[in-house]
């Protein structure tokens, strides 16, 4: 009856490891709940849990548990695997049925041994050698293989030296702990394959998502990395967060479900750019389309003086004339050169000076005389910040939508979401002008926010911009701070990435040493310690 008892205890605690099999995530602790489950199941006092490497005809040591000697090595333990692996074939080209092990994968069975010092068919040179380093006496072992539901061989589970549960003694693996253990080792089998191609499965997603940054940065060389840059900070930030214990942000945790997520929708941010035509993200100058279209204007300038050289020669102007107009056309061809740069505001003075110049007269292709600057070309040049007119700021900010678009279009798991609202957040602002839906801060999650946070201050600080240098982090944060007054970024994330120096950490990592340079907290604006 006894017995009986303690069978039925073995099979409850059998289904119970199931269940925690099929639950665990991360391959290392799926790995080592195998094996100490076995050993437990079994009581054997040793262990050791090989996987199966076809392509190298070998069995790898994965983890090694010896509870009397105290060692452990693999899986969490934090000590490296020591042993070689086990070949399959032998030098001789042979399959190599002297080792335990690797006769198990050849053969497909389960062994079972009462005393390996007196065994016959396997050579146990190895393992008494050990025992006479370590003071052990490896005695009893039981081998069996691990199957997945193709009835393949991912591995092996050897047990040494089972115990009784009584007295202790050393004793044989018994039949029933042999049918525990395969009937475990089949479990395991199938939990670690489920895992392994689960974990297949997303850095496949992963690497397909790597691959449309790689071709959206790929597009243009002045945005390169922004699809690496914007994730890394948007977990640094959230992190930060996630430690804080003041104000609203007390009782923001993060999950390690809630981690990949959000580095997920930190990857796809931007995924809508795709369909953004290169000519305007590498906009750099304000006349820029395929080439930048100032050089037309210079050529207008030099028609200008060849013209009024011409009536000069030919006695309808002064010499002064002349010179007075080849300097004035100097003066407003240097103008528009630094008009077109785009990286100053433009004054209504220097507004109303485009117009001025717009309207002189030129000699076109066609022999007509015609206004010296196009109403398009008028546009651009009178572009108050910026180098983008109003129609391909527009496109440009319709990536957004079109990333939202592509995202809600995708069958997310439960735990994948909220990847959508997250990625497609990160241009909205507190006051609810923002932009694609104009959410407001209570409608946003802390997630969307910190994005919104580390999207702006990457573009300020990026050092790959056509249109403008990389910032200091002194000049960002000023900028960051006034954006918080003005409603536009979080309160609280703003003074967290402030107070737990987010901002030195991302620079550390990303940004050039001239732009590091020492920040007084006490004069950002906005921020409250």
């Amino acid at each position: 009856m006894m017995q009986s008892e303690n069978l039925l205890h073995r099979l409850e605690e059998l289904n119970a490891i199931g269940v925690a099999l099929s639950s665990e995530r991360d391959i290392d602790r799926l790995l080592e709940t195998i094996l100490v489950a076995a050993k437990r199941i079994t009581n054997a006092d040793a262990g050791t849990l090989y996987l199966y490497e076809p392509e190298n005809k070998q069995l790898k040591f994965s983890i090694m548990r010896t509870d009397s000697l105290g060692t452990a090595q693999g899986g969490t333990s934090g000590n490296p695997i020591t042993p070689y692996p086990i070949q399959l074939i032998d030098k001789d080209g042979k399959p190599n049925h002297s080792m335990v092990v690797a006769h198990v994968v050849l053969e497909d069975v389960t062994v079972n041994i009462p005393d390996a010092y007196t065994a016959e068919g396997f050579d146990f040179s190895g393992t008494k050698s050990f025992d006479k380093k370590n003071g052990y006496r490896s005695t009893s072992f039981l081998a069996v293989p691990m199957k997945n539901h193709e009835r393949q061989i991912i591995g092996v589970l050897q047990l040494i030296n089972a115990q009784d549960r009584e007295s202790g003694v050393i004793v044989s693996f018994s039949e029933d702990d042999q049918h525990l253990l395969e009937s475990l080792a089949s479990q395991a089998a199938i939990a670690l394959t489920n895992r392994r191609l689960i974990q297949q499965l997303e850095d496949l997603f992963e690497s397909l998502i790597n691959l449309i940054n790689t071709a959206i940065d790929d597009k243009s060389p002045y945005t390169g990395g922004h699809c690496e840059r914007v994730p890394a900070l948007t977990m640094m930030l959230a992190e930060a967060a996630n430690h804080s214990r003041l104000g609203v942000l007390k009782d923001f945790n993060l999950t390690d479900k809630d981690r990949y997520e959000l580095k997920i929708a930190g990857l796809l941010h931007d995924c809508g750019k795709i369909t953004t035509p290169v000519h305007v993200v590498d906009k750099s100058t304000k006349l820029q389309t395929i080439f930048d279209r100032i050089h037309m204007i210079d050529t207008r300038f030099e028609v200008l003086k060849r013209d009024a050289e011409i009536e000069m020669l030919r006695g309808g102007r002064t010499q002064a004339d002349y010179q007075a107009l080849i300097g004035q056309l100097g003066d407003e061809r240097e103008f528009l050169r630094l008009c077109n740069v785009g990286s100053e505001k433009m004054r209504d003075a220097d507004i109303a000076r485009v117009h001025q110049i717009a309207k002189r007269q030129w000699r076109n292709a066609e022999g007509k005389l015609a206004d010296f600057l196009s109403e398009e070309e008028i546009e651009n040049l009178t572009i108050r910040s910026g180098t983008l007119n109003a129609a391909e700021r527009e496109i440009i900010n319709r990536h957004i939508n079109v990333t939202i678009k592509m995202l809600e279009a995708l069958p997310w798991p439960n735990h994948l979401k909220r990847v959508p609202e997250y990625a497609g957040g990160h241009h909205e602002r507190m006051d609810g002008k923002g932009y694609p839906k104009g959410l407001t801060r209570d409608q946003m999650s802390v997630q969307a926010r910190v994005m919104g946070i580390a999207d702006i201050f990457e573009a300020l600080t990026a050092k790959d911009r056509p249109y403008k240098e990389g910032k200091t982090l002194t000049e960002s944060l000023t900028i960051l701070g006034k954006f918080k007054e003005n409603g536009h970024i979080d309160p609280d994330l703003f003074d967290v990435f402030i107070r737990e120096k987010v901002y030195l950490d991302y620079a550390r990592q990303f940004l050039r040493p001239e732009q590091i340079d020492e920040v007084d907290e006490s004069r950002i604006p906005g921020y409250t310690p």
